[in-house]
C-alpha cells in the first residue's frame, strides 16, 4: 500500500476507535456545496495520479486526488474528454481550479451537454473506496460489462462523501466531436424557448447544449437562448440553416456565432463564471431546480437561466421563497435546492437539498449505516439527520 493511502486508513482507523468526525476535502472547490461542514479535516488531495489511460479502450483510472485540469489536459493530448463536462469551481488567478476527480464524483455535477451526454453517473464504470470501518473495497472494474447485480461504484456519485473516502476512480471517456457550432437568438421569452426545445428534442438534429437567460447588461433587456450542435461535421452543417430558419420564423434575431467567441462563453456557462452567478445582493441565494424537460416556465419572480433544454433552472431567490420555489418544482414533478447559499445568511440553518420522503430517508439510512456504521463521514452534508 502506497504511504499515503496507508496515512489516510490510518487516520479512518483512528477516527473509529475515537469515534471522532471527519470531514473528507480534497480541493475545497465545493466547500459551498451541501447542508454543513462538520468535523476534523482528512485532506485527500496528496493522493493523487493517473493509474492508467488506454485512449484505445476509452477507459482512465486515477486517484482521487487528481485534478481535474490534470486529466482533461491529458485526455486533450489524445483527442479525448469527459463528455458530461464537469464544472471547475474555484479558480485562481491563474485560472487554476482545485476541483478533484474524487470531489467531481461525489458532487455529482454535470455541465452543459448533460442532457445530450449524460451525466457523471454514466460515466464511472468503477471506484475503489475506504469505507468507515478502514476497509478499502473495489467495486465495478474498467469495462461496462465488469457490472452484476447492483452497481455500487455509481451510488457513490452523489453521496458528497458520506459513504467514504474515495481511493480510485475508472471513467468512460468518448473522442471530441468532430465539429462544433453555436446558434444565438434575441427576443425570446421563456415559453417560445422551451418549446422550441421540445420540438428539436423529438427530431434527429446534433443539439449537445442550450443556455437561455434574459440578459439585463443589454439596452433592452430581453431573452436570449444559445444552441450548442455537436458532432458529424455533415449533421451539423445540416442542422444550423435549419434551426436558424425556425428562429427567424419567430421574428428573432438568429446568428451563428464564431466557435473562437462561443466556447469561452459556454466554459463560463459550465463554471457559473458568467455574469448571471454574481449574486445580485447579499440576500439572495442561488438555487437550482431540477424539473422535466417538458416542464413549462414556471410563473416565479426571479431572475432566471435555464440550461439542459429545460431541465435545470437557475434562480437567485431569498430564503424566504423556500416554500414558493419548492412548491413550485414539486408541482412539475421537480425539486428545489439551495446550491449557494446567501453571503449573509446561515445556510446550514434550512435544508438545503429537498426533504425525502419517509421511505427514501430510510433508504439513505440503512445504506449510510452499511457504509459507514460509526457515522464518521461528512456529517450532515447531505441532510441534518445523516
Amino acid at each position: 500500500m502506497d504511504s499515503e493511502l496507508r496515512r489516510i486508513t490510518e487516520r479512518v482507523r483512528a477516527a473509529l476507535t475515537q469515534g471522532t468526525a471527519l470531514r473528507v476535502r480534497g480541493g475545497g472547490s465545493k466547500d459551498f456545496y451541501g447542508q454543513s461542514l462538520q468535523g476534523e479535516l482528512l485532506d485527500v488531495s496528496a493522493w493523487r495520479g493517473i493509474i492508467s489511460y488506454e485512449p484505445s479502450e476509452l477507459v482512465v483510472t486515477v486517484r482521487a486526488g487528481t485534478t481535474l485540469q490534470e486529466l482533461q489536459a491529458t485526455l486533450a493530448e489524445k483527442g479525448q474528454h469527459l463528455a458530461f463536462e464537469p464544472p471547475c469551481f474555484g479558480s485562481d488567478a491563474a485560472g487554476v481550479s482545485g476541483t478533484t476527480c474524487g470531489g467531481m464524483v461525489a458532487a455529482g455535477l454535470s455541465g452543459p451537454a448533460r442532457a445530450s451526454a449524460g451525466a457523471v453517473r454514466d460515466f464511472v464504470l468503477g471506484v475503489t473506496l475506504l469505507n468507515g470501518r478502514a476497509e478499502l473495497l473495489t467495486f465495478g472494474g474498467q469495462v461496462i460489462k465488469n457490472v452484476a447485480g447492483y452497481d455500487v461504484s455509481r451510488l457513490m456519485v452523489g453521496a458528497m462523501g458520506t459513504l467514504g473516502v474515495l481511493a480510485e476512480i475508472s471513467l468512460k471517456v468518448l473522442p471530441r466531436a468532430p465539429a462544433e457550432a453555436t446558434l444565438s437568438c434575441a427576443g425570446l421569452d421563456q415559453q417560445t424557448a422551451l418549446d422550441l426545445l421540445h420540438r428539436w428534442g423529438g427530431q434527429p438534429l446534433p443539439l449537445n447544449a442550450s443556455c437561455w437567460l434574459v440578459e439585463s447588461d443589454a439596452a433592452a433587456p430581453r431573452g436570449h437562448l444559445y444552441l450548442r450542435l455537436r458532432g458529424a461535421a455533415a449533421a451539423v452543417e445540416a442542422a444550423c440553416p435549419r434551426m436558424l430558419a425556425d428562429l427567424q420564423a419567430l421574428g428573432s434575431e438568429a446568428t451563428r456565432m464564431d466557435n473562437a467567441q462561443a466556447t469561452p462563453d459556454w466554459n463560463a456557462c459550465r463554471d457559473q463564471t458568467l455574469p448571471f452567478f454574481r449574486a445580485p445582493a447579499p440576500e439572495l441565494g442561488l438555487w437550482r431546480l431540477s424539473v422535466p424537460q417538458t416542464a413549462p416556465a414556471l410563473e416565479l419572480p426571479f431572475d432566471t437561466l435555464i440550461e439542459w433544454h429545460g431541465g435545470q433552472r437557475w434562480l437567485w431567490a431569498p430564503l424566504s421563497a423556500l416554500d414558493q420555489l419548492r412548491q413550485s418544482a414539486a408541482l412539475v414533478g421537480g425539486t428545489a435546492t439551495l446550491f449557494r447559499a446567501p453571503a449573509s445568511v446561515d445556510g446550514a440553518a434550512i435544508q438545503r437539498f429537498s426533504p425525502l420522503q419517509s421511505a427514501l430517508s430510510g433508504i439513505h439510512q440503512r445504506i449510510k449505516h452499511e457504509f459507514d456504521p460509526a457515522g464518521i463521514f461528512n456529517r450532515g452534508r447531505m441532510y441534518m439527520d445523516l
